[in-house]
């Protein structure tokens, strides 16, 4: 499973190094994320790319396990 921490950054950067994985041919994904407006956006690009998104919450962190 790839690990992506992308706590700390802004919109697009999350979705783009989301993507850069998804198109590396991952197909098991963790996002660490700690903006709403970040979890939104990678979880619609994720459904979008047919992938199931798991969301685990941990105080003012989110985890996204991206999984097709």
């Amino acid at each position: 499973m790839v690990q992506i921490d992308a706590r700390g950054l802004s919109c697009p950067e999350p979705v783009m190094r989301t993507m850069k994985a998804v198109d590396a041919g991952n197909t098991e994904i963790e996002v660490l994320l700690n903006s709403k407006t970040s979890v939104e956006n990678v979880t619609r690009f994720a459904t979008n790319k047919n992938f199931k998104v798991e969301k685990k919450e941990n105080g003012g962190d989110t985890t996204l396990i991206l999984t097709k």
